[in-house]
This record gives structure tokens, C-alpha cells and sequence, in this order.
């Protein structure tokens, strides 16, 4: 892809909580959008659902490795919270579980 409508550095983007994306206004009247897992694969593309514009994000890969890794500890680290309170909970029931 060689047409861009412009090339808009990640710092000029908004985060959208609730969304989980950043977005940029577009002229159309909507606004171009771009997810943090688009960015962690190196896409630098964010397209507007409402029209064909795109534009080119400017932004270091290496800041969304960085948030990866995070996310894939605390996963990590909810999956052994998960497994262990169901390890306690069988220990309550055999405790309660009189022969």
C-alpha cells in the first residue's frame, strides 16, 4: 500500500479505554483506528471502518513488545490463581466429606 491520507505519529492518537484501540479522526466524519495487538505485529496501518482512508502510524515497536511480555506474565499469573483456589476448593470439600 503506497496511498496514505497522512502519517499521524502514535502520540497524536487517542486511547480509547472501552474500545481497547487508539483512534484519529478522519475526514469522513468517523475516525481511523488501530488496536495495540495490530501494533505488537508491526502493523502500522489504521484503516476507518466508514470509508477507504488509511494512514501510517509512527510509533517504536519495541514500546508494545515491552507491553506483551507483561500481559503474558500477569495471563501466566491468573492461570496459577485460577488453578490453585480449585486445589483449595477440593481440599474444603474432601475436609467437609466425612466417611
Amino acid at each position: 500500500m503506497g496511498a496514505y491520507y497522512d502519517e499521524v505519529e502514535i502520540e497524536d492518537m487517542v486511547w480509547d479505554d472501552i474500545r481497547k484501540l487508539y483512534h484519529y479522526p478522519c475526514p469522513c466524519g468517523d475516525r481511523f483506528e488501530i488496536t495495540r495487538q495490530q501494533l505488537r505485529d508491526y502493523e502500522d496501518i489504521a484503516t476507518c471502518p466508514s470509508c477507504s482512508l488509511i494512514i501510517r502510524v509512527i510509533y517504536d515497536p519495541l514500546d508494545f513488545e515491552d507491553e506483551e511480555d507483561a500481559q503474558e506474565k500477569e495471563q501466566e499469573e491468573e492461570d496459577t490463581d485460577s488453578s490453585s483456589s480449585g486445589d483449595e476448593n477440593l481440599a474444603d470439600i474432601l475436609e467437609k466429606v466425612s466417611i
